[in-house]
């Protein structure tokens, strides 16, 4: 009985170990998860270019490099919106396996979901850092930037995290940025602080 219908075979190659050694430097996902106008994708820049002026390996997944590409066929359902955070989780522990640090910033509004990424990254033996940049609605509302939440009041915009949809709170994030009481600089701070804390950023021969 065929038990591999597409035949396809697991190829063993450079281990983590010998990735870390050849590259100076281990992987990791910083996972920055909150409202839309939170400040998540401006913080997310700033971390990578401090961690790129280090120089630390590191690459930034968003709403723009990721939902106009590999996720342009999923929408805003629950359903889409696992898949989405499933997806997005996978690339991010390729990056961390390669040895880059990826930071990535997307709302990922369901706990089950960032678990999931989560669990990927700890059965592969990677550091997963989950970042909170916690405001409140009214707060992001008054933001607004893009119009979005506007939008979505007037039901332009259906199932609209905050609004329409719902958004659960981490519970055990290791890292909580307060948006509204904090500057970008000091979010930045915050979070390399706590990397660096845990040796998570140690650039090995340099």
């Amino acid at each position: 009985m065929e038990t591999n219908p597409r035949n396809i075979t697991w190829h063993p190659s450079l281990s983590h170990a010998e990735r870390t050694h050849l590259r100076h430097q281990s992987g990791l996902t910083i996972w920055l998860t909150g409202l839309s106008a939170s400040g998540k994708s401006t913080i997310a820049t700033a971390l990578e270019q401090h961690l790129l002026s280090v120089p630390l390996s590191a690459y930034r997944l968003d709403g723009d490099n990721i939902r106009f590409g590999l996720n342009a066929d999923l929408g805003f359902s629950p359903h889409d919106r696992t898949e989405n955070i499933r997806r997005i989780a996978e690339v991010a522990k390729l990056f961390a396996d390669s040895c880059s640090v990826a930071i990535t910033s997307f709302i990922s509004p369901y706990r089950a979901d960032r678990a999931l990424a989560r669990k990927l990254h700890e059965e592969a033996g990677l550091p997963f850092v989950e970042v909170w940049v916690d405001v409140s609605v009214e707060e992001a509302e008054r933001r607004d930037p893009k119009g979005l939440y506007k939008k979505a009041r007037e039901g332009v915009i259906k199932e609209f995290t905050g609004v329409s949809a719902p958004y659960e709170e981490p519970e055990a994030a290791e890292v909580v940025v307060r948006s509204g009481e904090t500057s970008v600089e000091e979010a930045v701070v915050q979070i390399v602080e706590y990397l660096e804390g845990r040796g998570l950023l140690k650039v090995a021969g340099r």
